[in-house]
């Protein structure tokens, strides 16, 4: 820049040169006179990345209060710099945009769970109709699918919550010995732990437990197939997807839940069991002859009733979840973690309604 304000631009502005070009833009004194003129006579090319930086230079030299006089600029030159120009102020436009206001935020996330929430029906609608489908034509149920669902979600699952059940066994015992122990009703601890557990906390554990195990791993294995075009192949195919990867799993779920539970009510009481015995000095026959009195069959099929309704509930997101994945590999992670809050979110809530159902029935 010269030290009456004109600024010099010469050589080849294009993209090839855009780095020197910068380093030069940088070294320009940081005071400049109110009135600039700018001379790109000597200019011997120019593209679109040269005019785009010529143009970012000036805007910084006019927030910065300067007057800007274009000076030599020829025909081509002149309309390509006036193309860059248009293109920038209407940038400029969009970073000014005000951010949307409470209501049309409030507006879009109703109208976006609006979309979700028909969206999610009309997965529910299809998923009956090919459940009832196959339940009328056994021949065409994917068998294979199925008993290996049944071998995955069940069988190998009971490890992790034969001790998760043992433990909580244990620890209801444990904490209700303390108190019982006070008022000399070392008995009673059958008729906390039978209950707590047959009813309420093994069925809502072992739901719990399979939503994250299994349902995410729906999300995963669904999801995966969606990003790499899996699914698609089987439409091509004539295979409706409905029928070999959300049925199947659901119905082995359903047969799976309620067995489980059945095996968490055996062991969470045998943790009982022990402690009883440990802390109050309840031997293995008080404790059963006293469960057989205390523990009458209504709390028992209420636990397991409510079991089938879990797994239906777990398979159905995480199959679901799976669906709604696109895009790459993190949609897959992220609609995976949306599957297991939302699996869990909805077996408590059912559960809840289930307690307040079976209160005003006094049962």
């Amino acid at each position: 820049m010269n030290p009456d304000g004109t600024l010099c631009c010469a050589g080849n502005w294009t993209l090839d040169h855009l780095t020197d070009l910068e380093h030069q833009i940088l070294s320009l004194p940081k005071t400049f006179p109110s009135a600039i003129i700018c001379d790109v006579g000597a200019v011997d090319a120019m593209d679109t990345g040269g005019a785009w930086l010529l143009q970012r230079s000036l805007s910084q030299f006019e927030r910065r209060g300067c007057t800007i006089t274009m000076q030599g600029m020829s025909k081509d030159f002149g309309a390509l710099m006036q193309t860059v120009a248009q293109g920038w102020a209407h940038t400029g436009q969009y970073q000014r945009s005000a951010p949307p206001s409470w209501l049309e935020r409030l507006g879009q996330w109703a109208w976006r769970a609006a979309n979700n929430l028909r969206t999610a029906l009309t997965f529910m609608g299809e998923a009956a109709s090919a459940s009832a489908a196959l339940l009328t034509r056994a021949q065409h149920m994917r068998w294979r699918v199925l008993l290996y669902n049944l071998q995955v979600d069940g069988l190998n699952g009971m490890p992790i919550i034969g001790l998760l059940s043992f433990l909580m066994g244990i620890v209801i015992a444990y904490q209700g010995s303390e108190q019982l122990k006070t008022f000399g009703a070392n008995i009673f601890i059958v008729d906390l732990v039978g209950i707590s557990l047959v009813r309420e906390i093994a069925p809502l554990l072992t739901a719990i437990l399979v939503a994250g195990r299994s349902g995410s791993a729906y999300t995963a294995q669904i999801g995966t197939m969606t990003v790499t075009e899996e699914l698609d192949a089987l439409r091509s195919l004539g295979i409706s997807p409905m029928s070999l990867l959300v049925v199947p799993r659901a119905i082995a779920l359903i047969i799976a839940l309620p067995l489980l539970t059945v095996f968490a009510d055996a062991v969470g009481v045998f943790g009982g069991m022990l402690i009883a015995l440990s802390q109050l000095g309840v031997t293995f026959t008080e404790f059963l002859n006293r469960f057989e009195y205390a523990i009458v069959l209504r709390h028992y099929l209420i636990g397991i009733g409510k079991t089938p309704v879990f797994a239906g509930i777990i398979a159905l997101v995480g199959c679901y979840q799976g669906f709604q994945v696109s895009g790459g590999v993190d949609s897959v992670g992220s609609h995976t973690t949306i599957s297991v809050v939302q699996a869990i979110f909805l077996v408590i809530v059912t559960d809840a309604f289930f307690s307040i159902l079976f209160s005003w029935w006094r049962i």
